[in-house]
């Protein structure tokens, strides 16, 4: 009896928990809902109404959320791709060939990650005016691989450092080359990783707030600079800036939910070790 009351008051607090996490996310979908005369109401009684939605994504504010939008998703696919292209050769290397120095110079790439932003965005804003890159996609694509490509580098090198190193010497003997035993090889096993990374890299490049803010203005800005521009002006509109936060993060759940089968066992395998 004992042991049953402990599991129901146990599943209990999971339900408490799961509903305080959701609560923001429920808030921002009844927010965006409400007719812009009920905005500041505290009550649940209203008229839903998709007006936000439409407002958002047809421009009629002035704002040009949809190419936010399409700017968010060209600079973080950009950005990712060309991590992958540069970062899976550079986790394989790092994986199979040991040197002195090797770990210090991942731990340096790691840094790069968890370096705070803000300490490197006056000299890239300078240097981006310098070189025309401020407010460009090729601008937004080469600073946001410098967010996604130590990600890449140091959970994949996991993957590769657990893989067999005589499957590739066996691809050897066959007459492959070193480059056709990546990529025939040792790439097909990883591609688990290859997926999960990706994603994660994709929400990190997509959520990226600060070098948006600071090296676009209008040409290339991302939808979560976009986003605050529905709170200028005199009256703050909530409910717009709730319904573009909520489109915007439809592809980054949708790219979840395509390859969770990947994620699942991706980062089970190899991220949760990194």
């Amino acid at each position: 009896m004992r042991k049953r009351l402990l599991g129901w008051l146990a599943d209990a607090a999971l339900i408490l928990y799961f509903v305080f996490a959701l609560f923001p996310v429920a808030w921002m979908v009844i927010l965006s809902l409400k007719p812009a005369n009920q905005l500041f109401s505290t009550y649940f009684s209203f008229s839903p109404t998709l007006d936000g939605y439409r407002t958002v994504l047809g421009d009629s504010e002035g704002i040009p959320f949809v190419r936010f939008f399409v700017n968010s998703l060209v600079v973080s696919v950009g950005a990712v791709l060309l991590s992958l292209l540069v970062g899976l050769p550079a986790a394989y290397a790092s994986a199979r060939w040991r040197f002195k120095g090797s770990e210090n110079l991942m731990f340096t790439l790691l840094s790069f990650r968890f370096a705070p932003e803000l300490t490197v965005i006056i000299p890239l804003f300078v240097l981006y005016q310098k070189l025309g890159l401020f407010d460009t996609y090729v601008g937004m694509v080469w600073v946001l691989q410098l967010v996604t490509l130590p990600l890449i580098v140091w959970i994949m090198r996991s993957y590769f450092a657990d893989l067999t190193p005589e499957l590739e010497q066996a691809a050897l003997l066959d007459g492959y080359s070193r480059k056709q035993a990546f990529v025939k090889v040792a790439l097909p096993l990883v591609k688990p990783g290859v997926a999960a990374v990706s994603l994660l890299a994709f929400i990190f490049a997509w959520n990226n707030f600060v070098f948006p803010l600071i090296l676009t203005s209008s040409e290339a800005q991302t939808v979560t600079v976009g986003a605050l521009s529905f709170l200028g002006g005199d009256r703050p509109k909530y409910n717009l800036t709730a319904a573009a936060a909520l489109v915007s993060v439809v592809p980054p759940l949708l790219l979840a939910l395509t390859i969770q089968r990947y994620l699942v066992r991706g980062l089970s395998f190899g991220a949760v070790k990194s």
